[in-house]
């Protein structure tokens, strides 16, 4: 991450209770940064699915274990990193929600919808630390 960017951090405990702090946080930097209106949906859905499954698959709902959010404003991008402190899991191998055998199931769209909603998505140790990337148009 650039060194002249503007960085905010967060730490949440992994309990559903941290999607609303995580939903006051995404507010206060749309307020604070000036973010536009038609990124700030996208920006609320993807970054609270990452923490989401942070939470639950990363840390498994084990409170005394964290998640670890940083925003990070420059010229081009406005990028989010959440961490958890899970094992990770295999991004590489992530069964395509759309594909008739999983329109059914409960699970797996997130990475999907993270995706779709953002310009960049990239994924780092073992899956356990996601980065998704706005840009600034």
């Amino acid at each position: 991450m650039m060194s002249n960017a503007q960085i905010i951090s967060h730490q949440l405990p992994s309990s559903i209770e941290s999607l609303s702090l995580l939903e006051n946080i995404i507010e206060e930097i749309k307020s604070l940064h000036h973010v536009p209106e038609e990124l700030y949906g996208n920006i609320l859905v993807s970054v609270t699915e990452a923490v989401n499954n942070a939470i639950r698959h990363g840390n498994k709902f084990k409170e005394a274990l964290l998640v670890d959010l940083q925003f990070e404003l420059n010229d081009e991008a406005y990028s989010f990193q959440i961490k958890d402190q899970g094992e990770g899991f295999d991004y590489t191998n992530i069964p395509d929600p759309t594909h008739p055998d999983n329109l059914e199931k409960p699970d797996g769209r997130g990475i999907f919808i993270m995706e779709s909603l953002s310009d960049e998505v990239k994924f780092q140790d073992k899956g356990s630390v996601v980065n998704i990337k706005f840009l600034r148009k």
